[in-house]
C-alpha cells in the first residue's frame, strides 16, 4: 500500500479503545428495539414463552451472525458493501441489503426518536410545573400524530443530533458519545427498574415475564408466531443484518478478541432488554395497563403509568424517556454510519479523500426526506395530511379483517422492507456464504485467532453458520411474509 493509500485509509478512522468500541457496538444494539420493541412484543406473545425463544435465538443465531459480521468487517477493513466485494464482486448485493435495510430503518427510526424527544420534553415541563402535553393528558399520543408541526420539528431535531455526532467521526464522534451515553443509560434504567419494583402489584408483571408458561406456543401457528416475533426483535435489537456490525468491525484493531466481543455485545444487549421488560411490564401490572398494548405501549401506556404515579411520576417519566432517547441515538448513529461508510469507502477506493461532513449531511438529508411520510401519515390512523400506503393504492380490507401490516402505514411499510425481509434474508445469505462458499476456516478463524487468541468455539459456530442459522432464517422469512402481507382477522 503506497503512502497516499495509507493516508486515505487513515481518513476512515478507528476506535480509540476496546471499551469505546464495545460501548458503541452495545449502543448500536441497545436502542428502541430494547426499550420499546422488547417489552411490547413480549407482552403480545405470552411473556415467558417469548423470552425463552428469544434467549435461544440470541445464542444460536445472534452471537453467530454477530461474529460473522465483525469478522468480515475487520478482515476487509470495509463497510457492508466493500466487505463482500473484497471476497467477490458477485456478492456485493448482500452488502447492499444491509445498507438499504439501514436506510429504511432510519426512515421511521428518526421519526420515533423525535416522538420520544417530545415525550421527554413533555415530562420535563411537567416536572417544572408546566403542562407539557398541550392539555391532552393521557390522550396526547392521538393529538401528537396530527400535530404535524410538532412531528416535523422533533424529527428535524433528532436528525440534526445524529448529523453532529456522525460528522465527528468514529473516535471523536460516535465513540466519545457512546462511552458516556451507555453507562448513563444503564444506571438510569437500573433506577427506574428499582423504583417500579416497589410499586404495589408489580409482582404480577414479573410472574408474566418469568413464570413458565408456553400456552402462546400451542400449535404450529402459535410456535411460528412466537419464533418470527422473537427473531425479528433479535435482529432489530442486535443491529444485525443491516451492516452495522460489519461497519463497526472494520474500524476494530487486530489485537482485539472477536469471539469475546461477539458474546459480550449480545449479552449486554439482552441484559438491557430484560431490564427494560422489568421496568415496563411490572409497571403495566401495577397500574392496570394491558401488556398487549402493541406499539403504543411506549407512548400511550407508559404515559398513563407515569401519570398515575402522582407528582414523582413526572420525574420518573422524564428519566424513562431520557434513557429511551439515549438508546435511540446510539442506534441511529450506527445506522447513519453504515450509509455514510458506503460512500466513504467508495471515495477511498477511487483514491479520493472523503468529505465525511458532506457525506453525512447528504445521507441524513435523503433519509429525512424519505421519512417524511412516516411523520405525516398519523401512523395510518386516517385523514392525515399524507395518505398511508393502503389509502394511496385504494386497498379495502375485507369485512372482519385488518389491512395487511405491509401497507397499514409508512412505518410498517419501511419496517416490512427492513426487519421483515432484508435483515433476515441478509443474515441467511451471509451464513451460507461463510459456511459454504468462503468457508468458516478462511473467513472467520484467522480473524478470531489474531494476536494469539484461541478460537475455542469453532465447532459450534461452524455448525451454526452451515445449518442452524440458514434453517431458522428460512422459517423466519416465511413467517415474516405471512405476518406482513396476509390480512388478519380483527
Amino acid at each position: 500500500m503506497d503512502q497516499k493509500s495509507q493516508h486515505l485509509e487513515h481518513e476512515r478512522g478507528s476506535w480509540g479503545s476496546n471499551f469505546g468500541f464495545l460501548m458503541a457496538a452495545v449502543g448500536s444494539a441497545v436502542g428502541l428495539g430494547n426499550i420499546w420493541g422488547f417489552p411490547y412484543k413480549m407482552g403480545m406473545t405470552g411473556g415467558f414463552a417469548f423470552l425463552i425463544v428469544y434467549l435461544i435465538l440470541v445464542v444460536v443465531v445472534g452471537c453467530v451472525v454477530m461474529l460473522g459480521e465483525l469478522a468480515l468487517g475487520r478482515k476487509t477493513g470495509r463497510g457492508a458493501v466493500g466487505a463482500y466485494m473484497q471476497f467477490s464482486k458477485k456478492h456485493k448485493w448482500v452488502g447492499f441489503l444491509g445498507v438499504i435495510a439501514g436506510f429504511c430503518l432510519l426512515a421511521f427510526y428518526n421519526v420515533l426518536g423525535g416522538m420520544v424527544m417530545r415525550y421527554m420534553f413533555g415530562f420535563f415541563f411537567e416536572v417544572v410545573g408546566i403542562d407539557g402535553f398541550a392539555g391532552q393528558g393521557t390522550g396526547f399520543f392521538g393529538f401528537l400524530l396530527y400535530d404535524y408541526g410538532g412531528m416535523l420539528f422533533f424529527h428535524v431535531l433528532f436528525v440534526i443530533i445524529n448529523i453532529l455526532i456522525v460528522m465527528g467521526g468514529v473516535e471523536s464522534g460516535i465513540e466519545k458519545f457512546s462511552s458516556v451515553a451507555m453507562p448513563a443509560l444503564f444506571f438510569i434504567l437500573l433506577f427506574v427498574v428499582v423504583y417500579i419494583a416497589f410499586q404495589d402489584g408489580a409482582a404480577e408483571g414479573y410472574a408474566f415475564m418469568f413464570k413458565p408458561d408456553f400456552s402462546a406456543m400451542s400449535g404450529f401457528s402459535g410456535f411460528l408466531n412466537v419464533l418470527k416475533t422473537a427473531a425479528g426483535q433479535m435482529f432489530f435489537s442486535l443491529s444485525l443484518g443491516m451492516g452495522c456490525m460489519i461497519t463497526y468491525g472494520s474500524y476494530l484493531d487486530k489485537k482485539e478478541d472477536l469471539q469475546k466481543n461477539a458474546i459480550i455485545i449480545p449479552a449486554c444487549d439482552t441484559l438491557i432488554a430484560i431490564m427494560a421488560g422489568m421496568a415496563v411490564l411490572p409497571a403495566c401490572a401495577a397500574y392496570d395497563v394491558p401488556y398487549a398494548s402493541g406499539p403504543g405501549l411506549l407512548f400511550t401506556s407508559m404515559q398513563q403509568v407515569f401519570t398515575n404515579m402522582g407528582e414523582f411520576g413526572a420525574f420518573v417519566g422524564f428519566l424513562f424517556y431520557f434513557l429511551v432517547f439515549i438508546a435511540a441515538v446510539t442506534s441511529s448513529i450506527s445506522l447513519l454510519e453504515v450509509v455514510c461508510t458506503y460512500r466513504i469507502d467508495r471515495a477511498i477506493d477511487k483514491g479520493v479523500k472523503p468529505n465525511r461532513q458532506k457525506i453525512t449531511c447528504i445521507a441524513a438529508g435523503l433519509i429525512f426526506v424519505v421519512g417524511l411520510p412516516v411523520a405525516l401519515d398519523a401512523l395510518g390512523s386516517g385523514g392525515a395530511i399524507f395518505p398511508a400506503p393502503f389509502e394511496i393504492i385504494g386497498y379495502q380490507a375485507a369485512e372482519g379483517y385488518k389491512v395487511p401490516m405491509a401497507i397499514d402505514c409508512w412505518l410498517d411499510f419501511f419496517d416490512t422492507i427492513s426487519e421483515g425481509v432484508l435483515m433476515p434474508f441478509g443474515a441467511l445469505a451471509m451464513s451460507v456464504l461463510i459456511g459454504w462458499v468462503y468457508k468458516t476456516k478462511k473467513a472467520v478463524v484467522p480473524e478470531c485467532e489474531q494476536a494469539g487468541h484461541k478460537f475455542w468455539g469453532y465447532g459450534f459456530f461452524n455448525v451454526c453458520f452451515k445449518f442452524i442459522v440458514p434453517a431458522i432464517m428460512i422459517l423466519v422469512l416465511v413467517a415474516q411474509v405471512i405476518d406482513f402481507f396476509v390480512p388478519k382477522p380483527l
